[in-house]
């Protein structure tokens, strides 16, 4: 960890020198690409560090390639096998999960859109819906659930001119791809309205992956005087996707297109129907102090034909949040603090039937008898609260502390009558601090320090023993964070950096293991370490009053290992973390063009990844090319056309752009470890809107 500490003193002092060059006041933020905003950008999160993926960037890449924009912020790595198939990690956390994204909190419109289970599925948005995607690394969040991985917030577009605005995008491309979004936008002083509707077909790259979603958005703010408003949320995606699975290394060299066999021969899928709905109440109680309140609603029905066995399953969710903004007067400064609660439960159902696609002559899944039936409450609760006091004009300290209290409520329906089957699991109360120092050059740069404690519950699988019984031993995860870093503006604030040195110490650890074809068991294994180095940066030339050329890149450096980790008869402790690659780099350039023309390119390096605990597989590393160009008209007054390119893959490169680590082969076939990228792949875009 010295070594941490020195690299980032010496980069420090380094940058330190140009910071004298910033001029009061004259900040520019660059919107273009990847940026944090100096001043706060969330008012719940206070002074705590945030990454921010704003609506510019998302042109660096396909309005469908939701990994590859996410995939620019350092320390975030999201592995994509499908449309459908998606794992989010951030820092290594949550890289030992088998399948979907864990150990982090999903907030759509700052409504907590994980499941109770701690899934999220961010598969379920369109990209094109975002006005800007904020990250919060590590448990430093007290309002957004101190998870070990941290907190994901997606923010949707809004009008702010007023007037009617209407818009329609539509893209073609590889693979039989359409995607159309449309979105009609009403705003005066008391009412702001948008409505879209998207659509998304392709058949995919690979054998059996034809997916196919549609969805509608609904948000709408309603201005009731000049201390309160209410917001509408509603959100509707209904998509089914079929899925290829995973390939041996022998499929995935010679032919990555091909589905894995079982599944092509049971034309294996998922089909999804999901409902958000959300209200929003916000009064301003004094000049000092607000109040926001939000009640919501989640329903998911899922229906999932594998090889193995159907799943059949539906989650009724709802719950509240609630927090107080307030501020107050600290040594002739202002001070805030916040606090408030959030409350989620949900009724998990699910059953499961055999799958007889075998003597369905070759017409793929064909429902079978029950083979069992279940049904799970499951409840979260997190009290947050957090002071911010400003000691001097440039130095800053925020307090806050999560409260967090999980229960489980598992019932076997099919072997009800069967002792042990039914169990409840209360957690116990988990208190989570976390300090957050800051020290200001100017407005433009500045450094920061924090420490603080997080954790993550174990999901259904995880707390189950191999009978189906709930597992009294499991418990959560939990971990303490150390972060240090700088963000500024410097050489006339053309140049914004981003660097930040961390550890993380986990304890606990839950370990999934794979005992059947699609049979799971969790236990506490040991403990790890989460270390690296992450940076952000870019540069804008201005050639001319019209001309920009902004140069940008982000480099992870992951040194994650086991600390103590014992499975069985053997002993991993000391090896690199499973799943996740030790160096990332993410380069780009962007050619500006006044308003009208922009050209971008961007480069990804992902370095070679251990595949099982004992590192004696790892897969290959890779390098990706995509470029992407646009311009944009106004033909007759407030209608304007635009018209986008781009290429993906440029190079046509053979890699897996998601991983399954510990792959077990059944039946004497090859682990399956890789999920093929695309190959070479194009797509167009043309955009009309429309300002009355």
């Amino acid at each position: 960890m010295k070594y941490y500490i020195l690299f980032f003193i010496l980069i420090s002092s380094f940058f330190f020198g140009f910071t004298q060059e910033l001029e009061k006041d004259s900040i520019t933020y660059l919107k273009e690409v990847i940026i944090y905003n100096p001043n706060k950008t969330n008012e719940t999160l206070g002074i705590t560090p945030t990454s921010i993926i704003r609506e510019k960037a998302f042109q660096n890449h396909s309005p469908i390639d939701v990994a590859s924009s996410i995939n620019q912020i350092s320390g975030v790595y999201l592995l994509s096998g499908a449309l459908n198939t998606n794992r989010i990690t951030i820092r290594g956390v949550g890289a030992r999960t088998p399948f979907g994204t864990d150990k982090l909190r999903l907030y759509f419109q700052n409504v907590p859109v994980t499941s109770g289970n701690g899934f999220s599925t961010i598969e379920a948005y369109d990209l094109e819906n975002l006005t800007s995607i904020e990250v919060v690394k590590g448990p430093k969040g007290t309002a957004y659930g101190t998870n070990l991985g941290g907190a994901i917030l997606l923010n949707t577009k809004k009008q702010k001119a007023k007037g009617t605005f209407f818009a329609n995008n539509i893209t073609l491309g590889s693979y039989g791809l359409v995607k159309d979004n449309l979105s009609i936008a009403h705003s005066t002083d008391s009412l702001a309205f948008n409505l879209s509707y998207n659509h998304l077909n392709t058949e995919g790259y690979r054998e059996n992956s034809t997916f196919n979603r549609d969805g509608l958005l609904l948000t709408t703010s309603v201005k009731l005087n000049s201390k309160s408003s209410i917001d509408i949320l509603a959100n509707y995606i209904d998509y089914t996707a079929q899925i290829p699975s995973s390939l041996g290394i022998t499929a995935f060299t010679e032919n990555p297109q091909q589905a894995a066999f079982t599944w092509k021969q049971a034309q294996g899928f998922e089909s999804n129907k999901y409902t958000l709905m959300g209200l929003s109440y916000n009064y301003k109680i004094s000049r000092e102090l607000e109040n926001t309140t939000s009640i919501f609603y989640t329903y998911l029905d899922h229906y999932e034909a594998r090889p193995f066995n159907i799943l059949d399953e539906f989650t009724n969710g709802y719950g509240f949040r609630t927090q107080f903004i307030g501020h107050f007067g600290y040594q002739d400064r202002s001070a805030s603090y916040l606090f408030g609660g959030e409350l989620y439960k949900d009724e998990y159902n699910w059953k499961t039937y055999e799958n007889l696609y075998q003597d369905n002559n070759g017409n793929g899944s064909l429902q079978g008898n029950e083979l069992s039936r279940n049904k799970e409450y499951r409840r979260q609760f997190n009290a947050f609260a957090s002071v911010t006091l400003p000691f001097t004009n440039r130095f800053n300290m925020q307090l806050g502390v999560n409260l967090n209290k999980t229960h489980y409520d598992y019932r076997d329906l099919y072997n009800s009558g069967v002792a042990n089957k039914n169990a409840k699991r209360d957690f116990d109360l988990i208190i989570m601090p976390s300090l957050d120092l800051v020290y200001s050059f100017r407005e433009g740069g500045q450094v920061y320090a924090n420490i603080s404690r997080g954790f993550s519950n174990p999901g259904l699988e995880e707390t189950l023993t191999p009978d189906g019984i709930i597992n009294p031993e499991i418990v959560q995860e939990k971990g303490v964070n150390y972060e240090l870093g700088t963000k500024m503006y410097l050489v006339r604030n053309k140049l914004w950096l981003n660097l930040a040195i961390f550890r993380m110490n986990i304890n606990d650890l839950l370990v999934s293991q794979r005992i059947g074809d699609d049979q799971f068991i969790g236990k506490n294994a040991g403990s790890t370490r989460h270390q690296g180095i992450e940076l952000d940066l870019n540069y804008t030339f201005e050639l001319s009053s019209h001309l920009k050329i902004i140069p940008f890149a982000s480099y992870t450096l992951s040194d994650h290992k086991f600390v103590d980790f014992v499975d069985g008869n053997n002993d991993y402790s000391g090896n690199p973390l499973t799943g996740v690659p030790k160096n990332r780099i993410n380069l780009g350039l962007r050619l500006n063009y006044s308003e009208s023309f922009y050209w971008n390119t961007t480069y990804q390096y992902v370095d070679d990844i251990p595949l099982t605990d004992a590192n004696t597989l790892y897969s290959e590393p890779y390098t990706i090319l995509n470029t992407r160009l646009g311009y944009k008209k106004e033909i007759v007054d407030n209608l304007n056309i635009s018209l986008d390119f781009g290429i993906n893959n440029i190079f046509d490169v053979n890699y897996a752009q998601s991983v399954l680590i510990n792959a077990v082969g059944f039946g004497g076939a090859e682990p399956r470890y890789y999920y093929p990228g695309n190959d070479r792949n194009f797509y167009v875009s043309l955009g009309l809107s429309y300002q009355l």
